[in-house]
């Protein structure tokens, strides 16, 4: 919300602009006051709204026209002031100043103040002020409203410029036509949307444990018996369908907000608003779905047990039917608050647990939110504001791991979702072991991957759950991912897949691994097809022999056709839970590796230290001999002459 705002007064000379200001400050009556008033600032702690508030006086002579116009164009809010006794000042508010400011391209809220009403004689009714004041509102919806005062009294002085930061704090336009006296299209939809986040047993009605949650989420203060009831009363009163079943619908929810609004309390639904999120233009700030939430190099993220449990019971309040699964139509109700599945583009339900017609089980559900913190936490993040998660910091449904090369080097594992890339020649099975993963059966032909393949379930290691994330890049995002360091850097394990019926397939692995620097990733090898008969590989040495000069079990082997998977899902997390039992030629040698290169750097800078320092040597004896060097340094000095001769 805006933490100042700056009003500003103008009208024809003579209205009283300048006295209205005065008054607000003295608090009593000044006959005499300047042309223009300097600028005053009242500070956040006396106003109602807790803001800076500046306000700033004008002219309406030719030689004010240049400040009166920068003032327009800088003004939050326009107060233009008109005399009660002065009927050509109302008459040039719709034919001069108001098509002035459009002219001028500024479009912010203006209030029209009716001065002087101590002139007034007779009694004026607000019936008679509407007949005057409503064509020019249907007219220029800018105008906010009409305040009458009396700088003189003084009456009603304060009143102005509290409508005035209201029509910036707590604007109409937004929220309400007021032509046609409904709330807007976007405003309707904003309010929909929170009332079926407050509705948290989906039954269609705000009952009394839900309305209390949601006045001391907006209110800090929860709503006593006697306030339910008289709203529940009045709303029944005035809006049929508004209440059902002692609970408030949808249809009343909305039309407690637009009295709020026609009575002119725009604070209680801005205030509803931005409680859950919204900005000014009713969209959600990007502030509200991506809260700071910083993650460290070769960290991860992962749902913590609050999270876990937060999508637990969303999945249990849209599982309708009670059947344990989601089907379409219950997901399409469920991200009927967000923008929408945001997996549709990743052919899901395809990446997860579904049952045979397609509905996603709970496993399933937890797995893919599993993946998607893993992979993108961002859209875990805004989806837990779409979704609704009750209390902040919504960050505590979300959890960092330890670094990965810190695990790797203390051998112990204490992340609980890892993922795995699985690489391998075109042909050689590695979708069908990613659907078989996930649950979905074996296609019999064959089409080729041109797009990342991610899938997810769960894998019981020793009693404890894991999620396991299995990617197939394709053909043609495979040689982007494993040349880039960063990427390589976030997989627990590689999986190396090769047919093991056709005798090519083992030698693209196998160059794969010349090809790019990977061993520092724990490595499984998979033979596919085993129901098919053995191929002899063109390679220089056969799988086996090639898995065991690297120290690593053999190829495990495995026909998805067949079923026979080997259980080789519960052998790759174990790779990722014991990271230094598969590092190609063993643990040992990627700590020596490190330690070499660590080691090559070092000499580098102490060679490159010493050459420059020899180069000096050798100036100084070419220019005047060895005589006066230290005795150490003569042997080197006459070879350094020696050889430079």
């Amino acid at each position: 919300m805006r933490r100042d705002v700056r009003i500003l007064l103008v009208g024809d000379e003579g209205v009283g602009k300048s006295t209205i200001v005065t008054s607000l400050i003295k608090e009593s009556f000044v006959a005499h006051v300047q042309h223009i008033v300097p600028e005053v600032t009242i500070p956040p702690e006396t106003t109602p709204e807790n803001v800076t508030t500046y306000i700033v006086d004008s002219g309406a002579g030719p030689q004010d026209r240049t400040h009166l116009e920068s003032e327009i164009r800088k003004a939050h809010v326009i107060c233009v002031v008109y005399s009660i006794d002065n009927p050509q000042s109302f008459d040039r508010i719709p034919t001069f100043w108001l098509p002035h400011f459009r002219q001028l391209g500024v479009n912010v809220p203006v209030i029209l103040v009716g001065n002087k009403i101590d002139l007034r004689g007779g009694e004026v009714t607000n019936e008679a002020l509407e007949e005057e004041i409503v064509p020019i509102m249907n007219e220029f919806k800018e105008v906010e409203t009409c305040v009458e005062c009396s700088a003189k009294l003084p009456l009603n002085v304060s009143e102005v410029f509290y409508f005035a930061q209201k029509a910036v704090l707590h604007p109409t336009a937004p929220l309400y036509d007021s032509r046609e006296h409904v709330l807007k299209p976007a405003c309707i939809a904003a309010l929909r949307r929170i009332f079926k986040l407050c509705d948290t047993n989906k039954d269609g009605i705000l009952d009394a444990a839900e309305l209390n949650e949601f006045q001391r989420k907006c209110f800090d203060a929860p709503l006593q018996l006697q306030e339910l009831e008289g709203i529940k009363a009045m709303v029944q009163e005035h809006a049929e369908g508004g209440v059902r079943d002692e609970g408030l619908t949808e249809i009343g929810f909305l039309y407690l907000h637009t009295m709020f609004i026609q009575r002119g309390r725009l604070e209680t639904t801005w205030t509803v608003l931005r409680k859950f999120g919204y900005a000014e233009d009713l969209r959600l700030t990007e502030s509200f779905l991506l809260p700071k939430f910083d993650v460290p190099t070769d960290c991860s993220v992962e749902l913590s047990p609050i999270g876990y449990q937060f999508f637990t019971e969303v999945f249990e309040n849209f599982d309708k039917d009670q059947d344990g699964a989601l089907k379409p139509s219950e997901l399409e109700d469920l991200f009927s608050t967000s923008p929408g599945n945001p997996w549709a583009a990743q052919k899901f339900p395809d990446t997860t647990l579904a049952t045979d017609s397609g509905a996603v089980t709970l496993q399933g559900w937890l797995a893919q939110w599993s993946m998607t913190t893993l992979l993108d936490h961002k859209t875990t993040l805004a989806y837990l504001a779409y979704l609704g998660f009750p209390k902040e910091p919504r960050t505590n449904a979300l959890q960092i791991t330890r670094a990965r090369k810190i695990d790797r080097r203390k051998g112990k594992v204490t992340r609980n979702v890892f993922l795995c890339y699985v690489c391998g020649a075109a042909g050689s099975g590695k979708t069908s072991l990613l659907r078989a993963f996930a649950g979905k059966g074996f296609m019999g032909s064959y089409e080729p991957t041109n797009k990342m393949i991610s899938v997810v379930n769960a894998v019981d290691i020793d009693g404890s759950e894991k999620y396991l994330v299995l990617q197939e890049f394709g053909s043609r995002y495979e040689a982007e991912t494993l040349r880039n360091q960063k990427k390589t850097d976030l997989a627990d394990v590689i999986v190396y897949v090769h047919d093991s019926s056709d005798t090519n397939s083992f030698s693209y692995i196998s160059n794969l691994r010349q090809q790019y620097s990977l061993d520092h990733i724990p490595t499984l090898f998979v033979a596919t097809k085993s129901d098919l008969d053995l191929a002899l590989q063109r390679h220089e040495v056969q799988p086996d022999v090639y898995c065991r000069r690297l120290g690593l079990q053999v190829p495990v082997a495995v026909s998805v056709k067949a079923g026979q998977t080997a259980d080789v899902f519960h052998a790759i997390c174990s790779v990722a839970m014991n990271p230094l039992s598969a590092i190609p030629g063993g643990a040992d040698r990627a700590m020596s590796a490190t330690r070499k290169l660590r080691m090559y750097f070092t000499l580098t800078a102490i060679v490159g230290g010493c050459t420059a320092g020899l180069v000096m040597l050798i100036r100084t004896l070419l220019r005047n001999g060895s005589a006066g060097l230290p005795a150490w340094s003569t042997p080197w000095a006459t070879w350094l002459v020696g050889s430079k001769k």
